[in-house]
């Protein structure tokens, strides 16, 4: 076989296969659109069955919702007819009510044109008889000033003098009443309150003098004191500012200063220098450092001990050492320090009855009098020192107010600077509690009387019980009755603004009227 035969049982080999190839898959596809044909033929049969089942439900449900549409209709209009069959009786209703207010209305309306007609017609008659009663008014006072001999004006002048004098009794009289109520309440707590403050504070006072007296050994110390040529007293006195008193009186030297700070320098140098012996210029200015030191150091123990003792905390330094220098400050012969710590006693326990801050009224009664520390070296009363110090180092408001008020010199505000007021006058009113210059004494005395002759109508005046009480005469004719308590006020009045005394004074008004005759 030769090589082209070969090929060509091949190539026919490879024709023949392609050609059986297509045929299968022809075949194939007919096969399977033939299936497919048929499967589709059955899903369009049950499309349809599907979509009959359907739409003979959805009649069926199209039926059932008419049916309840038409029921759930006739509910409404039922239920409709019914409401409106409701309203209508209710308009109705309010229909006939409305009808009988308009009436009722028509009827008050007729009844008040009826009344107002009347009323037209009284008060037409009304002014008949007021302008008939104007005449006749005008006749009777034409009639009375005829039968009185007075105009109009001068009788209405007359008839307010007269109820002038009756209000001045009527006025008189009430002041009179009140005063006597508040008194009976307010004095009645006021004694409970001080006495019970007196009672738990009954301090003792030893009145103080500006001299004091430094015991001798023997006489002939007193040599010895004054020195060759007087050279040991000169140095003493110019080192202390002192003066030394030596006289007659037996183994004893007296000591005098305003300043009692200096005095006590001196006193404790001079008892130094006895008990040593040694008294030279030299000496004595030693001792009288030592001393001085020693006083500053008492000075500030004084001050420690008063704070401790009131309880008052918190103050500063320097006004502790002006309290232990009124530990050396009397006033009228009464220790400042002590008074001080009465005050602030007094001060705190009637702040305690009252309910008012019992600390910031002690500390008040404390410093109150702190300005006379420094008023020898200080121009200016001891409040105004006082309130200086203490704004200087920022004290409390209330405490510089009580200052400044303690002595009158501005109004009170506070219950505090009244409480401290009242310490005040307590403990400088005690029983030898202070002594008097007796020349200030009798100015007092006479300038009491002098403000109560200063009034009208007083005749004499008296004052009495070492000026705690003024007694005045008046005369019947000027001061009347009722005008006698107008009077004691009105002195009092004067008497509290130009007047310093301790504690109080009582004004007692006589009036005496007398009638004498003579039978003959």
């Amino acid at each position: 076989m030769n090589t082209n035969t070969v090929l060509y049982s091949v190539i026919a080999f490879i024709v023949s296969g392609i050609l059986f190839g297509v045929i299968a898959f022809y075949l194939g596809i007919a096969y399977r659109k033939k299936v497919a044909e048929a499967e589709l033929g059955s899903a369009e049969d049950q499309a349809k069955k599907i979509m009959n089942d359907a739409a003979k439900a959805a009649e069926t449900k199209k039926k059932e919702a008419l049916i309840e549409a038409k029921d759930e209709i006739h509910k409404l209009r039922i239920e409709t007819d019914k409401d409106l069959k409701d309203r209508r009786s209710e308009v109705s209703r309010q229909e006939r009510r409305i009808q009988q207010k308009e009436e009722s209305l028509d009827r008050k309306i007729e009844n008040l044109e009826k009344k107002e007609e009347q009323l037209q017609n009284k008060v037409k008659q009304a002014d008949e008889k007021l302008s008939e009663a104007e005449t006749i008014k005008k006749s009777q006072i034409e009639s009375l000033e005829r039968i009185s001999g007075l105009t109009a004006d001068q009788a209405k002048d007359q008839l307010l003098m007269n109820l002038e004098n009756e209000l001045i009794h009527e006025k008189a009289v009430k002041v009179s009443n009140y005063e006597q109520q508040i008194k009976d309440s307010a004095d009645e707590k006021a004694r409970e309150i001080i006495s019970l403050a007196i009672s738990r504070c009954a301090a003792d006072h030893v009145s103080e003098a500006t001299v004091s007296v430094v015991p001798l050994p023997n006489d002939e110390m007193k040599g010895r004191i004054i020195g060759r040529e007087g050279r040991n007293i000169r140095t003493l006195e110019t080192m202390t500012g002192v003066d030394l008193i030596i006289d007659d009186t037996p183994e004893a030297i007296t000591l005098s200063c305003f300043d009692p700070v200096r005095r006590e320098i001196a006193r404790l140098t001079l008892e130094k220098l006895i008990s040593d012996g040694r008294i030279h210029p030299a000496r004595i200015e030693e001792m009288v450092e030592k001393s001085r030191r020693e006083v500053e150091q008492k000075i500030k123990a004084e001050g420690e001990r008063a704070v401790l003792e009131t309880n008052v905390h918190g103050v500063h330094h320097e006004i502790v050492k002006l309290l232990g220098r009124l530990r050396y400050r009397t006033s009228y012969g009464q220790n400042v320090l002590n008074h001080s710590i009465e005050v602030a006693y007094l001060a705190g326990i009637m702040a305690a009855e009252l309910g008012v801050d019992e600390n910031l009224a002690k500390r008040a009664g404390l410093l109150h009098d702190i300005g006379k520390a420094l008023n020898h070296e200080i121009e200016g009363s001891h409040v105004e020192i006082g309130v200086d110090v203490c704004r200087k180092y920022k004290e409390n408001a209330d405490v510089i107010h009580a200052i400044e008020a303690h002595h009158g010199d501005v109004e009170t505000r506070t219950v505090i600077a009244c409480l401290v007021q009242a310490a005040d006058a307590v403990s400088a009113a005690r029983p030898a509690a202070r002594r008097e210059n007796l020349e200030n004494y009798i100015k007092r005395l006479e300038k009491l009387e002098e403000i109560a002759c200063s009034f009208e109508g007083v005749e004499k005046s008296f004052a009495i019980q070492a000026g705690r009480e003024i007694r005045i005469m008046v005369k019947p004719e000027i001061v009347k009755d009722e005008k006698m308590v107008l009077v004691a006020r009105d002195i009092v009045n004067k008497i509290e603004n130009e007047l310093d005394y301790p504690g109080q004074i009582k004004v007692h008004i006589i009036r005496e009227s007398r009638a004498i005759e003579f039978a003959k």
